[in-house]
């Protein structure tokens, strides 16, 4: 897969799931994989592997390295959509925490029930494999 070009809708695809992880990351706390990963299976078709493999290659150093090798020996690692994710996660996150600081603590509990639920619903429900 890193050898192929990627198409610019891809690309924007990829920046706006790193953008939203790393916003819910900065708003309510949650590890990118919790969006990262549902949203490139349903969002791209990528398999289950592949996906999981690209959100641990995002946050490669230094607490997913392990898994990454793994993953990559495997063929289920592409760096470039690792990199892009990141690069939309790193300003997500910012404007994640901005966000969140000017909210209830109350609020932002609501909002972290609500994308763990919704997420869960779509994942559980959704037809591709």
């Amino acid at each position: 897969m890193d050898n192929k070009k990627i198409k610019m809708e891809t690309i924007l695809i990829l920046l706006l799931i790193g953008l939203a992880a790393g916003f819910l990351g900065g708003l309510v706390g949650i590890g990118g994989g919790v969006l990262i990963v549902p949203a490139l299976v349903l969002l791209l078709g990528l398999s289950q592997h592949m996906a999981q493999g690209i959100s641990l290659a995002m946050i490669l150093f230094p607490v997913g390295i392990l898994g990454v090798i793994n993953y990559y020996k495997n063929g289920y690692v592409d760096f470039k959509y690792a990199g892009l994710i990141a690069l939309g996660f790193f300003a997500g996150s910012y404007l994640g925490s901005k966000f969140s600081l000017s909210l209830s603590q109350d609020t932002v509990k609501k909002i972290f029930a609500v994308v763990m639920i919704l997420l869960s619903i779509k994942l559980l429900f959704s037809g591709k494999k």
